[in-house]
């Protein structure tokens, strides 16, 4: 089958398709079709099915960039995911669904569907828990939310906080005091806020305590009113501390868990609090549960190539641990 698209301007053309017709490359890929760039004409040819797909696709990225998206190759690898689940979904309320940062650096839109549903979980329940690998955007989405809320007023201070588990490395062996050996751990939160914000606003914030970045220890005993709270990193809780954090919520608060349950660096990965929560808090109202998946990855192409590996890996592992078991069963 073959269909022409015609596009209202070259320009529009050249944003749809991107830099060296990159996007393009990324549609015959995702929808097995053949796609020619002439001027705003775009010629689909290939399976019914897959060049309807990227009619639509197409038509909607139009769309898209009319109201000042520039799609860009994980874009299109995300919204051709999208449409193979749902043909009939409108990609505009996923990509268009803006975190307005108004004071800050830039405007964060949803990548995918699952971002999608994670920023309106934040916005309509007060715990949310965001699972999944990394590169997802599970921290970074929570961070644009909490900024949004602190200068809209909704809240009055953001807290961000994260277990300091070693991973590999012991603390002792750092230099420093706890605050400066701690502080390492805290390093992402900080890149995260400063992507966002100015820096002199943030040291503002920070000075006048309406952003405050500390270990999870440090919230043992408080309760945190008028607080958009991120607990990152959470799969390295423990029970007992995954307790007492979120018992910390006060009135007027939300509270963010983001984690990787694949990456448990505790001694006994099954001491998670994380994974324990998960469990037991799912279906209490006002508590949502939003799984990512590898195909949800928004850094580069590769990190889903590596993840897809190492999961390999671990089944390879686990496939050789029960077939070893049934060896010396059989012995028996």
């Amino acid at each position: 089958m073959q269909e022409k698209i015609e596009l209202e301007s070259n320009e529009i053309a050249r944003a749809v398709t991107g830099e060296q017709g990159v996007n393009l490359k990324a549609i015959e890929e995702g929808l097995d079709v053949e796609c020619h760039l002439f001027g705003n004409e775009i010629n689909l040819s290939g399976d019914e099915i897959a060049v309807s797909l990227a009619k639509k696709l197409i038509v909607q990225l139009e769309g898209l960039v009319k109201e000042g998206m520039q799609p860009y190759e994980p874009d299109i690898r995300q919204a051709i995911r999208i449409l193979k689940e749902d043909p009939d979904r409108n990609l505009r309320r996923v990509f268009l669904d803006s975190l307005s940062i108004k004071s800050g650096r830039r405007t964060i839109y949803p990548k995918n569907l699952s971002q999608k549903l994670y920023i309106d979980a934040i916005r309509n329940n007060d715990i949310v828990f965001g699972i999944g690998p990394a590169g997802t955007g599970k921290t970074y989405l929570a961070m644009a939310m909490a900024i949004s809320a602190i200068l809209s007023g909704e809240v009055q201070r953001i807290i961000l906080t994260r277990p300091a588990v070693e991973a590999g490395e012991r603390l002792g062996f750092l230099p420093g005091d706890l605050a400066e050996k701690v502080n390492p751990y805290l390093r992402p939160l900080y890149d995260a806020l400063y992507d966002m914000l100015p820096f002199d606003k943030i040291t503002r914030l920070t000075e006048h305590g309406a952003i405050e970045v500390a270990p999870l220890a440090f919230m043992r005993g408080r309760t945190l009113n008028e607080a958009f709270i991120i607990l990152d990193e959470a799969q390295n809780t423990t029970s007992e501390q995954m307790k007492m954090f979120l018992t910390r919520l006060g009135y007027s608060s939300k509270a963010v868990i983001t984690g990787d349950i694949t990456q448990i660096d505790l001694p006994q990965k099954g001491q998670s609090g994380l994974v324990q929560a998960i469990k037991i808090l799912d279906g209490i109202e006002g508590i949502k549960i939003i799984h990512f998946s590898k195909f949800d990855v928004v850094r580069h192409r590769l990190v889903m190539e590596i993840i897809r590996a190492y999961e390999a890996l671990e089944k390879n592992k686990v496939g050789e641990t029960e077939t070893g078991e049934e060896g010396r069963e059989k012995e028996e």
